[in-house]
Parts: structure tokens; sequence; C-alpha cells
């Protein structure tokens, strides 16, 4: 009896968390289709008020295989259908973290190279902000880092962020959540509403 109660406190508790995540992609939805009408700063102003998930920087785990590449890219997807928003094909030469850098910041994403520079100038003047994230010697990652077609992940996506004094925006494939916000430490945004430049860059 003592377990059926269990099952049933959990799947009751996963059914709210069910509800609670549609009512707020519906929210998100909403917000979205008002917006793509406007200047997309406003975009990013509007969600901004919307609850993501705290940012963890962390470096890449293994690629996922096939299966789940395909699952993932669906749910993405239909996550950008759902908001208005479009995929913008990147090169895949593994620098497209750096090419839709390139691409928000300074609406070109073949500045993709000077984008990976800053990003690891960033991590190398400023170690002790990355470093305890990193699981191997600092120096080997920024060596591997400043090689063009190394993957970027959320470390460097931190940097960016502090860096470029920009909050970046994430709209995910992750199961748990669709929405991460990446602000500068230490600094508020000078890429936001209050200087003219809207509130996200879009990644």
């Amino acid at each position: 009896m003592t377990e059926y109660a269990n099952a049933c406190g959990s799947s009751s508790s996963s059914f709210n968390s069910s509800l609670q995540d549609t009512e707020d992609d519906r929210t998100i939805a909403t917000i979205l289709a008002e917006e793509t009408l406007k200047v997309d700063g406003r975009l990013g102003k509007r969600l901004s008020h919307l609850d993501s998930i705290p940012h963890t920087p962390r470096v890449n785990g293994a690629i996922p295989n096939v299966d789940d590449a395909t699952l993932d890219h669906e749910r993405l997807s239909e996550r950008l259908t759902t908001y208005g928003l479009a995929e913008l094909q990147i090169e895949g030469d593994g620098n497209c973290q750096f090419r839709a850098l390139a691409d928000q910041l300074f609406r070109n994403p073949d500045y993709h190279r000077h984008v990976r520079k800053q990003v690891v100038k960033q991590l190398k003047n400023f170690q002790k902000y990355y470093e305890a994230y990193v699981p191997m010697k600092y120096k080997s990652y920024l060596k591997k880092m400043k090689r063009s077609g190394e993957w970027g992940d959320h470390v460097t996506l931190q940097a960016a962020a502090d860096r470029f004094e920009a909050k970046i925006c994430l709209l995910t494939s992750f199961r748990d959540t669709c929405y991460i916000e990446i602000v500068p430490k230490d600094k508020s945004p000078s890429r936001g509403p209050e200087h003219g430049e809207g509130d996200c860059k879009w990644a």
C-alpha cells in the first residue's frame, strides 16, 4: 500500500511539474509571438522576467549518439517553432558556438575568430573565475580552446558574457529546461535595453 501511495505521490508531482512546464512554455510562446513584429530588443526584455535555471559553467561531456542527437534536435526545433523563432544554419566546422555569438554580437558569423580570441583572452586573464569548472589542467584547456574548430562549452559561454558584457540567452534542447540566461559576472550587461541594443544575445 505504501509503495502505491508513493507512486501516486510521485506521479502527481510529475503531473504538476508537467503542467507548470506547459504553462511556462505557453507564457514564453505568447511573449515571443507578441514580439515577433516588434524590435528584437524588447523580446529579451520580456523574457528576462521568466525563470531560467542557474547557469553553471561546464565543459562538454561525451558527444551524444545519433539517436539522442536527433531527438535533441527535434525537441529544439519544436521549441523554436512554438516560440516563433527560426534556426539559423551555421557552418558545422566546430566553430558553431563562436559563429553564433559573432552573428548575435556583430551580425556577422565570419567574425568567429575574433570572438574566440577574445573569449580565450578572457579565460586567460581571469583564470580564477573559470578554472574550478575545468576538469583538466587549465593551460591544456586554454591551448585546446585556442584551436579553430574546437567546440565551445558553457565555460566559454560564461567567458563570452563576461568579455562582451552581454547577457546570453539560450533556448535549449535540454529535457529539464528550455531557457538559460548567462549573465556577466560582477557587471550589468552593457549590451541591454538601457543601452539601446536589446536585452539578450541569442545563441
